[in-house]
């Protein structure tokens, strides 16, 4: 949910802006990131539109879910 609240409330315009709140996230193709939840006990994968300030959510699972697929694809 803190991760949710965070980022309803920013107006992000690149992925470095959102690793200034979010330093470990990690950057992908095609404007994904992922994010480690819970001390990475959980990956979420999402994909942005920066100029039209939308976020998608990819996926949302188990660090072991993770593993399992193409976060670039997804």
């Amino acid at each position: 949910m803190n991760w949710y609240e965070v980022a309803v409330r920013a107006e992000w315009r690149s992925p470095a802006e959102v690793k200034q709140v979010y330093c470990h996230a990690s950057v992908l193709k095609d404007s994904r990131m992922v994010f480690n939840i819970k001390g990475n006990t959980y990956r979420l994968v999402v994909k942005f539109n920066f100029e039209k300030q939308r976020i998608f959510i990819r996926f949302v699972g188990r660090h072991q879910e993770y593993d399992k697929i193409d976060a670039n694809l997804i």
